[in-house]
């Protein structure tokens, strides 16, 4: 490994949302999204590397705060995010995001990134790079429940990496399904609006969950759920946001890392 000089170190480079934005316009979405799942898969080939230290959360009545670190034997790195679903109606983001990579042997930081952009690339990489392994191989229709931004995002990365190009689209807002629907008929998508999850949910070979709910909203009912179908539930990631129901486990298999 090189490490860098002492001058080097006196510039920390940073990744601004608009010029996180202008690298990813400047190969393509899917393109971008294709080649971030391929770096996933190689660190979790290099898994045991890694030092893995559970995210550090601090809850509130409005949302939840953030720290996720990790390290190997080159850098460390963290990631600070927090998910407030509230604030969409007050015209803020729900989810805001930065990151910091560090040396390990020296300790100082090396680089700086906005990480809201990158956090909504990477969730929609891993999703796909998991069901191409998990989701059955003729899999041609998603439900999407939770028709925020990141629905947008995971679509754009199943087509990318499975080829999905039918959706069925479900939100408690239907001004969320239709903002979505609009935006990813314009990606070239075929897209069904459904006035209930469950009309959504039947037929389809993938359901994706991405909720921002922490009220203990269980989204996938048992009865809703049949026999091979894949579900990417990524809004269930704490305490208080559940979205599976718990027979949909028991009668799933479950390995936990």
């Amino acid at each position: 490994m090189t490490h860098p000089s002492p001058s080097q170190l006196a510039y920390i480079p940073f990744v601004s949302v608009q010029n996180m934005m202008r690298l990813v316009n400047s190969v393509g979405t899917e393109t971008f999204i294709r080649d971030l799942a391929g770096y996933i898969e190689q660190d979790f080939k290099r898994w045991p590397e890694f030092e893995k230290t559970s995210r550090v959360a601090s809850h509130s009545v409005d949302g939840v705060i953030e720290l996720m670190p990790t390290a190997d034997t080159e850098h460390y790195g963290f990631k600070y995010v927090n998910g407030h679903p509230k604030n969409m109606h007050q015209g803020y983001k729900t989810v805001t995001a930065f990151g910091v990579l560090s040396s390990i042997a020296t300790g100082y930081p090396i680089l700086l990134s906005e990480m809201t952009v990158l956090t909504a690339l990477r969730t929609a990489a891993m999703s796909a790079l998991a069901a191409k392994y998990l989701a059955p191989e003729s899999a041609k229709v998603m439900a999407m429940i939770g028709n925020g931004a990141q629905c947008e995002f995971q679509a754009l990365a199943f087509r990318a990496l499975l080829g999905i190009n039918t959706l069925r689209l479900y939100d408690i807002d239907p001004h969320a399904t239709q903002k979505a629907a609009w935006n990813l008929t314009a990606q070239g998508f075929e897209v069904q609006c459904c006035k209930l999850s469950q009309d959504a949910v039947k037929g389809s070979d993938i359901i994706t969950t991405c909720t921002a709910d922490k009220q203990y909203a269980t989204i996938l009912t048992d009865n809703m759920v049949g026999e091979g179908q894949h579900i990417n539930a990524i809004g269930g990631d704490c305490p208080g946001k559940t979205e599976l129901h718990r027979d949909d486990l028991i009668r799933s298999s479950i390995l936990v890392e």
